[in-house]
């Protein structure tokens, strides 16, 4: 062990845990909020063509976008996981080795995804739930979306290995300078080169490259781990890990994708306005979690250290100190969300039927927003620990389990209004279901060491 790692060992199992939590957290929400900002971006630049079909292109192709993600995170949290825990166990050969395998193997994955995906275009744009008149634009959008799945995927893991090292600044430049090169690309490329949807595409991989370039600089940067693909382990004991670890982001995103493709058909019966209407309250609603999201994320390399180095009391205060603070958060960010929902809408689309549709979604989810403070929470703190079943079935709740048969029941039965208020349905069972399972693992982790094998 160099120097530097023995230095930011003793600062992640030493140092009080809710300052040590705010250190780390800061450049993690840093860059969830301007990933979710750019993320909101090529909705609000192609909202300007005036049109809903290519407004509800871009909210069509996201869910082919999280499937991306899902893969990315899936590799990153899998590897990012488990080198936080041997880390902790100052056994840095194996947490090096986590890495290149990790790494390699989305790589790998995303240049599948995207050959398969070029492939079969046409009838992926029908599938994510594109109609007639969407689907030229789907089409111009996905066709070069998928030309950067490789790095994409490769981008996710390797900001997902720093933050799981404690080393969230790195993460948070390379994340945050392809988002603020994506905002400027965006209307260059849409309206300077007259490019339209397409431009929007182009903005976004070429930025996602520009981050994956400065993802792998920060590699070799503040005693992180190096990744050398001579360190690829192609061994079942490693793969094992990363379906452990990374099995709830790839549930929760995967059907993330799914929930969005059922929504966005849900939604159809009801026209393009319905659609881009819900493709817009989605860009909002991540944008407002991203901070909850990120603050937690400040956790994770505090809550994976910490349990690897067996100092749980640690664990536990750094959880309740995360819900309490983001619970309060939300609370605030929900309110004023209900109350400029037609505003907040009209900012990305100036159309009466969607704003109408968009502000009526909108209030209904932020009634319900807080109670991600503690669903939150709790998946990453079981799935950073290496609870992968209870882990796994929360991630799947909210979007799964949840929303995609209440999104067919709740639209049958009421319509539109069935549609706009599924999210909120499906956050209360949700809720219902985290609280005894978080709180039968941290009763848990009260009991003596032998308990927790």
């Amino acid at each position: 062990m160099d120097e530097k790692q023995e230095q930011k060992f003793h600062q992640m199992t030493e140092e009080p845990v809710s300052r040590l939590i705010g250190r780390l957290a800061l450049p993690c929400i840093i860059s969830m909020l301007v990933t979710a900002f750019y993320n909101m971006a090529d909705t609000f630049f192609v909202g300007m063509l005036k049109s809903n079909s290519a407004t509800g292109a871009v909210g069509v192709v996201f869910s082919m976008m999280a499937i991306i993600q899902a893969v990315g995170f899936f590799f990153g949290h899998g590897s990012g996981n488990f080198i936080s825990r041997e880390l902790g166990r100052q056994n840095f050969e194996e947490a090096s080795n986590m890495a290149a395998t990790g790494f390699f193997s989305a790589l790998a994955t995303g240049i599948l995804i995207c050959a398969l995906g070029q492939v079969f275009l046409e009838p992926l744009a029908y599938l994510l739930g594109s109609t007639d008149t969407i689907l030229p634009y789907a089409k111009d959008y996905l066709r070069v979306i998928l030309f950067g799945a490789p790095w994409m995927t490769a981008s996710l893991v390797l900001n997902n290995q720093l933050r799981f090292q404690g080393s969230a600044a790195y993460a948070m430049v390379g994340i945050a300078s392809g988002a603020v090169l994506n905002i400027g690309l965006d209307p260059l490329l849409i309206f300077v080169f007259g490019m339209g949807v397409a431009g929007a595409a182009w903005a976004t991989i070429i930025s996602q490259f520009v981050s994956f370039c400065l993802l792998l600089v920060g590699c070799t940067k503040g005693g992180n781990l190096h990744i050398h693909i001579s360190r690829v382990q192609l061994k079942w004991s490693y793969f094992e890990m990363i379906i452990k670890g990374g099995l709830p982001s790839l549930a929760r995103q995967g059907l993330a994708s799914v929930a969005t493709i059922c929504l966005n058909r849900a939604a159809g019966p009801f026209g393009d306005a319905a659609i881009a209407a819900m493709s817009v309250v989605q860009r909002i609603m991540m944008f407002g979690g991203s901070a909850m999201i990120g603050f937690g994320q400040g956790f994770q390399p505090v809550c994976g250290f910490n349990y690897g180095a067996k100092l749980y009391h640690r664990v536990k205060e750094g959880f309740w100190f995360c819900v309490k603070t983001s619970t309060v958060f939300l609370l605030a960010v929900g309110a004023l969300g209900f109350v400029f929902a037609p505003r907040l809408v009209a900012l990305f689309r100036d159309d009466p039927d969607v704003i109408a549709y968009g502000a009526a979604a909108l209030r209904f989810q932020c009634v319900t927003f807080c109670f991600q403070g503690w669903v939150v929470m709790s998946n990453m703190m079981l799935q950073t620990i290496g609870r992968t079943v209870p882990a796994t079935f929360l991630a799947m709740a909210r979007q799964g389990v949840f929303f995609i048969p209440l999104v067919w029941i709740l639209s049958t039965s009421l319509g539109m209004l069935g549609v706009q208020m599924t999210q909120m349905a499906a956050d209360c069972l949700t809720l219902v279901c985290a609280v005894p399972i978080q709180l039968k693992v941290l009763r848990e982790m009260s009991a003596p060491p032998k308990s927790l094998s």
